[in-house]
């Protein structure tokens, strides 16, 4: 079953025991919050921020409508954080290992780079925590519109299963991540389109649930 987050967005911090429930003032006082925006349409370099004109920036309500849960945490203190054990305890992310990922580091960068940027689907959760570095993970809203989320150190996201996404760095061209599974990893992407697949089926027929409207197939 997926599940949302309704009218407000949970983010946890590290140096806090309690969960602290954000509202859309908060954020924008704080400069805690994941920055996100609905992209242009351009066709320029993929590690560009695409922000339309007039910028259209969104708010972490609009995120968890979608099904993304967001933690910001200190990255500096990964090894020994217990607000990171705590959540990977009750969500069951026994697995975890760390990518290094720039053009020094990776072999077959270009090719890699290119195959995170091909829109597709996961049959799990995709967990990804910013360590250093940046990176843009987009996904896509329930009207089909690219949402750009802008990740840098302490970001931990979590994207549902089923929903359309794409992954590529920013110009920085680093970043470090580490990446959560519950079990054994199975990154196996599915490209678009995928409008029949089970797991895709259920997160459209969530959306539905969540909009009480038909969310169309795109």
């Amino acid at each position: 079953m997926i599940s949302f987050v309704m009218n407000l967005f949970i983010v946890i911090s590290s140096d806090e025991i309690e969960i602290e429930a954000f509202t859309d003032t908060d954020e924008r006082r704080s400069g805690m919050a994941l920055e996100a925006w609905l992209m242009d349409e351009s066709n320029e370099d993929q590690r560009l921020p695409h922000h339309p004109s007039p910028k259209e920036l969104l708010t972490m309500d609009y995120l968890a409508e979608l099904g993304v849960l967001y933690w910001k945490l200190n990255p500096e203190n990964y090894e020994n954080d217990s607000q990171l054990s705590k959540i990977r305890d009750e969500r069951g992310y026994d697995y975890m290992d760390i990518l290094d990922l720039c053009p020094e580091k990776v072999s077959n960068y270009e090719e890699k780079l290119k195959n995170f940027f091909t829109e597709h689907i996961h049959k799990d959760e995709e967990i990804r925590y910013c360590l250093a570095g940046s990176g843009y993970f987009d996904v896509r809203d329930k009207d089909d519109r690219w949402i750009r989320m802008w990740m840098k150190p302490g970001d931990l996201i979590v994207l549902p299963a089923g929903i359309y996404h794409r992954f590529t760095l920013d110009t920085s061209n680093y970043i470090k991540l580490m990446r959560l599974f519950v079990g054994e990893p199975v990154w196996t992407p599915y490209n678009r389109p995928q409008e029949e697949h089970p797991v895709r089926k259920e997160y459209i027929k969530s959306l539905t649930h969540k909009f009480g409207e038909s969310i169309q197939a795109h």
